[in-house]
């Protein structure tokens, strides 16, 4: 990885929560500041999931900037939303429900149509809107990624044909648990972020944490994540860290 990193490291997976609803509320104090608006696109899985329900709980509920801020999602199942694996569903339910956001503001992934179909409508909301913005590329403020302990991010899995091709922002795949059709962003969207947030927590994730972050030749998806013209922060708790050879935060 060539971009800036920064590497924080907690105490458990509550404090971890604590700070990234922190980062998230100071980059978008900043955006708005700057250009009057913040784009995030956020992940699935338990750890974001915490970070979501402090978000919609005070100071966050009254401090956001919630009305011009903009919500995206990495990558999606192919399932109903109200289904428990649906990422949307359970922002939905922890956030997007409780928090005074325009319902135009946000944009979760087409789960109910064939996938290719799905992936080409995402691409061109993602079009329009930042075109709207005055920019030809997605670059997000803001963009919120796991990683699972074979070292996939978003819906980017091991052995898996991953489209490097600069014009396609979203593609369809098929892996991970549960197996199914999934929307994800590529690696053309994910590296212009002027932000990429890994949250690792845990001490099944400690080994694919010390080689995305020690390793410069490692080939994992989460390794291609380079953050070009941004910045990276690992936030991690103690057992995730836990093999890392200095530990930084």
């Amino acid at each position: 990885m060539a971009a800036k990193i920064e590497i924080i490291t907690t105490s458990d997976a509550g404090r971890l929560a604590e700070k990234g609803a922190e980062l998230l509320y100071n980059t978008a104090k900043e955006a708005v500041a700057r250009k009057d608006s913040f784009a995030v696109a956020v992940s699935g899985g338990s750890t974001p999931r915490a970070m979501h329900r402090l978000l919609s709980q005070e100071p966050y509920l009254a401090d956001m900037p919630w009305q011009k801020t903009h919500f995206f999602w990495v990558d999606e199942r192919m399932l109903p939303f109200d289904h428990p694996d649906s990422n949307y569903g359970a922002a939905q339910k922890d956030l997007m429900s409780i928090i005074p956001i325009p319902a135009d503001q946000v944009y979760p992934m087409p789960a109910m149509m064939r996938s290719e179909e799905g992936a080409d409508l995402y691409q061109a909301k993602l079009k329009t809107f930042f075109q709207d913005l005055g920019s030809l590329d997605p670059v997000f403020d803001l963009i919120i990624l796991g990683i699972g302990t074979d070292g996939h991010t978003a819906s980017l899995f091991p052995g898996q044909p991953s489209s490097q091709e600069p014009d396609r922002w979203v593609l369809s795949v098929k892996g991970g648990q549960p197996d199914v059709f999934r929307l994800t962003l590529t690696y053309a969207v994910l590296n212009r972020a002027r932000h990429i947030l890994f949250l690792a927590s845990g001490g099944a994730k400690a080994a694919v944490v010390k080689t995305l972050i020690e390793d410069s030749r490692s080939q994992l998806p989460a390794a291609k994540i380079q953050a070009l013209n941004g910045k990276i922060t690992w936030l991690l708790d103690q057992k995730a860290a836990s093999l890392l050879v200095e530990k930084k935060g």
